[in-house]
Protein backbone atom coordinates (compact mmCIF):
# COMPACT_ATOMS: atom_id res chain seq x y z
CA UNK A 1 0.00 0.00 0.00
CA UNK A 2 2.78 2.17 0.72
CA UNK A 3 4.39 1.94 -2.62
CA UNK A 4 1.02 2.37 -4.30
CA UNK A 5 0.47 5.89 -2.07
CA UNK A 6 4.34 7.09 -3.68
CA UNK A 7 3.54 5.70 -7.15
CA UNK A 8 0.33 8.01 -6.90
CA UNK A 9 2.42 11.39 -5.15
CA UNK A 10 5.30 10.83 -7.56
CA UNK A 11 3.36 10.29 -10.42
CA UNK A 12 1.37 13.85 -9.33
CA UNK A 13 4.24 15.68 -8.41
CA UNK A 14 6.22 14.96 -12.09
CA UNK A 15 2.62 15.88 -13.87
CA UNK A 16 2.73 19.40 -11.74
CA UNK A 17 6.65 20.01 -12.09
CA UNK A 18 5.91 19.45 -16.29
CA UNK A 19 3.29 21.56 -16.36
CA UNK A 20 5.28 24.46 -14.51
CA UNK A 21 7.91 23.82 -16.78
CA UNK A 22 5.78 23.62 -19.94
CA UNK A 23 4.43 27.20 -18.61
CA UNK A 24 7.11 28.94 -18.90
CA UNK A 25 7.44 29.69 -22.55
CA UNK A 26 9.39 32.69 -24.23
CA UNK A 27 6.47 33.49 -26.36
CA UNK A 28 2.86 32.20 -27.27
CA UNK A 29 2.80 31.96 -30.61
CA UNK A 30 3.30 28.52 -30.96
CA UNK A 31 1.02 25.69 -29.66
CA UNK A 32 2.36 22.92 -27.12
CA UNK A 33 2.17 20.82 -30.28
CA UNK A 34 4.09 22.43 -32.27
CA UNK A 35 6.77 22.94 -29.78
CA UNK A 36 6.63 19.73 -29.37
CA UNK A 37 7.63 18.35 -32.82
CA UNK A 38 10.40 21.31 -32.39
CA UNK A 39 12.04 19.66 -29.64
CA UNK A 40 11.46 16.44 -31.19
CA UNK A 41 13.55 17.63 -34.55
CA UNK A 42 15.87 19.37 -32.36
CA UNK A 43 16.70 16.68 -29.97
CA UNK A 44 16.48 13.77 -33.17
CA UNK A 45 17.46 15.72 -36.20
CA UNK A 46 15.90 16.09 -39.45
CA UNK A 47 13.36 13.42 -40.57
CA UNK A 48 10.21 12.58 -42.37
CA UNK A 49 7.14 13.91 -41.23
CA UNK A 50 5.84 10.49 -40.91
CA UNK A 51 8.37 9.42 -38.62
CA UNK A 52 8.42 12.88 -36.90
CA UNK A 53 4.10 11.68 -36.57
CA UNK A 54 5.12 8.81 -35.09
CA UNK A 55 7.98 9.98 -32.50
CA UNK A 56 5.21 12.32 -31.71
CA UNK A 57 2.19 9.64 -31.24
CA UNK A 58 -0.32 11.69 -33.69
CA UNK A 59 -1.84 11.06 -36.86
CA UNK A 60 0.42 11.75 -40.24
CA UNK A 61 -2.79 14.48 -41.41
CA UNK A 62 -2.10 16.15 -37.94
CA UNK A 63 1.65 16.30 -38.32
CA UNK A 64 1.22 17.26 -41.81
CA UNK A 65 -0.74 20.65 -40.22
CA UNK A 66 1.90 21.17 -37.77
CA UNK A 67 4.63 20.95 -40.03
CA UNK A 68 3.05 23.05 -42.55
CA UNK A 69 2.19 25.87 -39.27
CA UNK A 70 5.86 25.68 -38.50
CA UNK A 71 6.85 26.03 -41.87
CA UNK A 72 5.49 28.91 -43.10
CA UNK A 73 6.54 30.74 -39.43
CA UNK A 74 9.76 30.09 -40.15
CA UNK A 75 10.61 27.66 -37.84
CA UNK A 76 11.29 24.20 -39.86
CA UNK A 77 12.61 23.88 -43.47
CA UNK A 78 11.48 21.12 -45.78
CA UNK A 79 13.40 19.58 -48.35
CA UNK A 80 13.32 16.72 -51.25
CA UNK A 81 13.96 13.49 -49.79
CA UNK A 82 17.30 12.02 -51.47
CA UNK A 83 15.53 9.05 -52.76
CA UNK A 84 11.52 9.33 -52.64
CA UNK A 85 10.36 12.04 -54.26
CA UNK A 86 7.14 11.72 -52.96
CA UNK A 87 8.68 12.52 -49.14
CA UNK A 88 10.03 15.54 -48.01
CA UNK A 89 12.58 16.09 -45.19
CA UNK A 90 11.80 18.20 -42.09
CA UNK A 91 14.22 19.98 -40.47
CA UNK A 92 14.73 22.60 -37.74
CA UNK A 93 15.84 26.05 -38.90
CA UNK A 94 17.58 28.87 -37.53
CA UNK A 95 14.88 30.56 -36.28
CA UNK A 96 13.43 27.35 -34.86
CA UNK A 97 16.40 26.17 -32.77
CA UNK A 98 16.64 30.32 -31.07
CA UNK A 99 13.34 29.29 -30.21
CA UNK A 100 14.12 25.53 -28.66
CA UNK A 101 17.14 27.16 -26.85
CA UNK A 102 15.03 30.39 -25.57
CA UNK A 103 12.62 27.95 -24.09
CA UNK A 104 14.83 25.91 -22.99
CA UNK A 105 16.55 28.92 -21.12
CA UNK A 106 13.47 30.05 -19.98
CA UNK A 107 12.80 26.93 -18.01
CA UNK A 108 15.95 26.27 -16.52
CA UNK A 109 15.89 29.62 -15.26
CA UNK A 110 12.80 29.01 -13.51
CA UNK A 111 13.84 25.52 -12.23
CA UNK A 112 16.84 27.29 -11.22
CA UNK A 113 14.93 30.03 -9.07
CA UNK A 114 12.92 27.20 -7.34
CA UNK A 115 16.27 24.96 -6.48
CA UNK A 116 17.78 28.29 -4.94
CA UNK A 117 14.97 28.35 -2.61
CA UNK A 118 15.94 24.92 -1.44
CA UNK A 119 18.34 23.74 1.32
CA UNK A 120 21.55 22.13 0.09
CA UNK A 121 20.41 18.78 1.65
CA UNK A 122 16.89 19.38 -0.26
CA UNK A 123 19.27 20.06 -3.53
CA UNK A 124 21.00 16.50 -2.98
CA UNK A 125 18.03 14.65 -2.62
CA UNK A 126 16.92 15.69 -5.59
CA UNK A 127 20.00 15.38 -7.94
CA UNK A 128 20.08 11.69 -6.51
CA UNK A 129 16.11 11.36 -6.94
CA UNK A 130 16.67 12.69 -10.58
CA UNK A 131 19.72 9.94 -11.01
CA UNK A 132 16.68 7.29 -9.57
CA UNK A 133 13.68 9.10 -12.04
CA UNK A 134 16.03 8.74 -15.44
CA UNK A 135 16.93 5.46 -14.77
CA UNK A 136 13.19 4.11 -13.97
CA UNK A 137 12.44 6.15 -17.54
CA UNK A 138 14.91 3.96 -19.43
CA UNK A 139 17.31 6.76 -19.49
CA UNK A 140 20.34 5.74 -17.69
Amino acid sequence: MADRSLASRLRLAVVRLNRRLRAQRTSEDLSLTQISALSTLHKCGAMTPGKLAAKEGVQPPSMTRVIAALDEAGYVERTPHPTDGRQAIVSISGKGLEYVRATISAREAWLDERLAELSGEEREVLGRAAEIIDRMAGHG
